[in-house]
């Protein structure tokens, strides 16, 4: 009887053993598997209000933004659609998500049967140019796809893409006047088209490329169309009249290519698009979209999309959370776009083309917002891509002399203050990032923080940027200071001594605004004194000292030293009092104030992107209880699933990293380095596969709306008492716990590392 226990007992055990084994290959097997999550993406949210989002069909990260583009123009109009809008004037293969300034909108295709004049057209008079009227409950849209119906043309329109080929599905009406028409005048309407080129290939194919002026100053994009019908008829136009022949060269081309249709037909329609040439288009076209199956070009987006999500997958009971989230992870990876070929070549910012580069060239870079979150975002789900983004960056430097500032498809905009460019690149190499050339990537770094333009050489003159030298005197000397001390770090890390004092000591450069009268951050003249009249509220849009902001707003910018800010108020006591009144306080912005100052909690501005770090300060002079409280109010408040969702420009992915990182519980103030903050995350368990296919867990215990205060950290099991986690230990994987409760602790995350003793 003992023997038959004995053997039952090892039994057993052999089998807890099997089933424990087996749920551990379970376990990797759901994490391996891509879930499907582009269930919980909703295109819609940002297209209300001030969010300027794309929406159409395209990729992770793809050339292509296959859209509608309205018939309406304005700043609300940026990505060439709002949720307002029932008008429709095509369908162009490039947009802009999020941007304050719009641009692109090229190669526009419109469905349409008829006769159309080729023009805008007047919204009284419906058949006075191209657009036709839409109406809402036609339309689908999800990651990867488009649908409408244009009750103008009985059409209706499905779209769909790869990286570099727009795919459009066209059900026709019966008519012997059905066409496509390729509109080469219209963009968004921010830019002016300088070339139009269309060519006939043979009875399919149509060929050509539009240049154009505008954000982007020379912006030159080539393509190849491919039509599933015969077409029996092309027909070239220069918008005034029909041109003999087969093709056009002008400055406002258009091309109609005709089709008798039956009642329901299909016509397909792959536009693959390049930055260099027509031919490079056509392989574009062979290497990504040679067949025609529309439906698995839909599923392989889905898929595509799928796997850049499931990079980090959430748990949570809040449904509209758990939407939120996947469509901000969803806007994070719309841009920066491959701005190259299959075979990597791609125009420069030289204006020549490269052939077969060694990287993938990006373009796309809203680097004044982004450097904030949505870089440091990249850093952490995105390493695959590290390499290819600073070797793009660093090639920039070589082309035009400097890092970018704001690129756009191969220009400088120059677009916002500062050298964020500089931020990102530093970010890389203090993170620990290869695959570029570190002298380089310095040389590129503080040569182009000693250029003598946008106010630098008066910040190397004065030690800061006078109000009567310029406007955005603040901005741009606080901006410069943030990407200074960027330098340092990396300068002091490549042993360079001399360059490290002399950047940290610019880095500084903030301390000359400090205003201890009235704790806030002033415009100083030439001669050292302070701008009066003064308002702190005021904020006359890019004709004061500052950018899209106020005195409230700027003197928070300081995300770099917050030793150094705590030491100008004078004491802790004095900074968390006016920190804590930077939610409380309300006044009017005046007439005149940039329409980018929204999202308000009293003054603290979420709907821009200087405020981003502010509710992250709090732990660095112990008290973290207040971050979890304001982070928590932003992302309930200033976050929801409609349209008007976003609190302001979405800005190419900031907006949105911010929240991805809240959600997960922490935040990078510093802008580079690596330091992230805790918050307090929404989310109840997290996995987020990091560098070397290493995965980090995060649990939050006891989550709740009302336990939004961090009671205690581990990280892999041992107790955590930090206020920040490094860089390194989150791409080192493992599991970072946090346990939660309804009142702030009294203990964890007050003590170590914080600023401890009142400023002289």
């Amino acid at each position: 009887m003992t023997f038959n226990l004995i053997r039952m007992t090892k039994a057993i055990s052999i089998w807890l053993i099997l089933c424990g084994f087996l749920s551990s290959c379970e376990g990797t097997k759901q994490l391996d598997a891509t879930p499907n999550l582009t269930q919980f993406v909703d295109p819609y949210i940002g297209t209300g209000d001030h969010g300027h989002v794309f929406v159409g069909a395209n990729v992770p990260f793809g050339l292509v933004q296959l859209g509608p583009t309205n018939y309406s123009q304005g700043w609300d109009w940026c990505s060439g659609y709002h949720i307002s809008d029932s008008t429709i004037i095509g369908f162009g293969h490039m947009h802009l998500s999020g941007t304050g300034i719009g641009d692109l909108g090229d190669i526009s295709f419109m469905p349409a049967t008829g006769n159309v004049i080729l023009k805008r057209g007047d919204l009284k008079d419906p058949k006075s140019g191209i657009y036709s009227l839409f109406r809402r409950e036609t339309e689908k849209v999800k990651a990867g796809y488009y649908a409408v119906h244009l009750d103008r043309f009985n059409v209706d329109v499905e779209l769909t893409a790869t990286k570099r080929v727009g795919f459009h599905k066209y059900t026709f009406p019966q008519s012997d006047s059905a066409k496509v028409i390729i509109d080469l005048q219209h963009g968004i309407g921010w830019d002016t088209p300088m070339e139009g080129y269309l060519v006939q290939e043979n009875d399919s194919v149509i060929s050509g490329y539009r240049y154009s002026k505008g954000w982007a100053v020379d912006q030159r994009i080539f393509f190849t169309a491919v039509f599933s019908k015969p077409m029996k008829q092309f027909v070239v136009s220069d918008s005034t009249e029909v041109k003999a022949g087969n093709s056009i060269n002008a400055r406002k081309a258009y091309g109609q290519v005709l089709f008798d249709t039956k009642d329901k037909e299909n016509v397909y329609v792959k536009v693959a698009i390049s930055p260099v040439s027509i031919e490079n288009a056509k392989l574009n076209m062979q290497a990504e979209l040679p067949g025609w199956n529309f439906e698995q070009t839909i599923a392989d987006a889905d898929k595509a999309w799928n796997e850049e999500l499931s990079k980090i997958q959430i748990e949570t009971n809040d449904a509209v959370a758990k939407r939120v989230f996947y469509t901000a992870l969803y806007h994070t990876m719309i841009a920066p776009s491959e701005f190259c070929d299959v075979n990597n070549d791609y125009r420069g910012s030289d204006g020549q083309m490269h052939q077969k580069g060694a990287f993938k060239n990006y373009t796309t870079f809203s680097l004044w917002d982004t450097y904030r979150a949505a870089h440091p975002l990249m850093t952490i789900i995105h390493p695959e891509k590290m390499s290819d983004i600073i070797n793009t960056m660093l090639t920039i430097y070589q082309q035009q002399g400097k890092l970018p500032v704001w690129h756009l498809m191969g220009c400088e905009t120059d677009c916002m203050v500062g050298n964020p460019g500089i931020s990102v690149v530093a970010d890389a190499i203090l993170k620990g990032y290869d695959g570029f050339d570190k002298d380089l990537a310095y040389e590129a770094m503080k040569k182009s923080a000693m250029l003598d333009e946008r106010g630098l050489n008066y910040l190397k003159q004065y030690g800061y940027i006078p109000y009567d030298k310029g406007n955005e005197s603040v901005a741009k000397t606080m901006e410069y200071a943030i990407a200074d001390w960027t330098i340092a770090q990396v300068a002091q890390k490549m042993g360079k001594t001399e360059d490290y004092e002399y950047f940290l000591k610019r880095s500084k450069a903030y301390t000359h605004f400090f205003d201890k009268s009235t704790g806030f951050m002033r415009g100083l003249s030439s001669d050292g004194k302070f701008r009066t009249p003064f308002n702190p509220f005021e904020s006359v849009h890019r004709e004061n000292d500052y950018t899209e902001g106020n005195a409230w707003q700027y003197t928070w910018l300081v995300p770099h030293d917050v030793q150094g800010l705590v030491d100008l108020f004078g004491s802790k006591e004095k900074f968390v009092q006016k920190l804590d009144s930077l939610f409380i306080v309300e006044g009017s912005l005046g007439k005149d104030a940039s329409p980018d100052i929204s999202g308000l909690i009293g003054q603290y501005a979420h709907g821009n992107e200087p405020s981003h770090h502010v509710v992250y300060m709090y732990p660095y002079v112990g008290q973290p209880w207040k971050t979890a409280e304001r982070a928590r109010e932003v992302m309930s408040v200033m976050y929801h699933d409609q349209p008007a969702g976003l609190s302001g420009n979405e800005d190419v992915g900031q907006m949105s990293a911010w929240y991805v990182l809240s959600a997960l519980g922490f935040y990078q103030v510093e802008p580079a380095g690596g330091k992230y903050i805790f918050g307090s995350p929404i989310v109840d368990k997290a996995t987020v596969k990091v560098k070397d296919g290493k995965v980090l867990n995060i649990v939050a215990k006891n989550n709740s709306a009302a336990n939004k205060y961090i009671q205690s950290v581990t990280l892999n099991g041992q107790p955590y008492d930090k206020y920040y986690i490094n860089f390194n230990d989150i791409i080192n994987g493992g599991t970072l716990e946090f346990t939660m409760g309804d009142k702030p602790s009294e203990t964890w995350g007050t003590t170590v590392d914080v600023i401890q003793a009142s400023a002289k």
